[in-house]
């Protein structure tokens, strides 16, 4: 993990996943730490970077369609963070179910 953890932050999990940006699936790793979900893009992507996602903010978690272009619905392989700023991010990973319980776990967890 290139992101610098904060005081007492430790990964929970982590595997491989894509996330949806625009037209672009940019490929990368994502990461579940007690406090945040960090996504860092592969450095061959168009799209680079770190993406941080803190547990706090996080409103909801569901599955849904991997979508082509970000509008055609191709396979149900995603998964849906939605933010209480009303931002949406879609990740393309494998083990959906155990993201969301793992998610859930850490913002209890975390006092949310």
């Amino acid at each position: 993990m290139n992101t610098t953890l904060d005081q007492n932050e430790t990964i929970l999990r982590t595997g491989q996943a894509s996330l949806q940006r625009g037209i672009e699936t940019v490929g990368g790793t994502l990461y579940l730490t007690t406090s945040r979900l960090v996504f860092e893009s592969h450095a061959f992507n168009v799209q680079r970077g770190a993406t941080a996602i803190p547990l706090s903010e996080v409103s909801s978690v569901v599955t849904c369609w991997t979508k082509f272009l970000n509008l055609i619905p191709l396979i149900p392989s995603s998964l849906s963070v939605r933010t209480s700023p009303g931002r949406e991010y879609r990740f393309v990973l494998f083990g959906r179910d155990a993201w969301i319980a793992a998610i859930e776990a850490a913002q209890q967890g975390s006092g949310r």
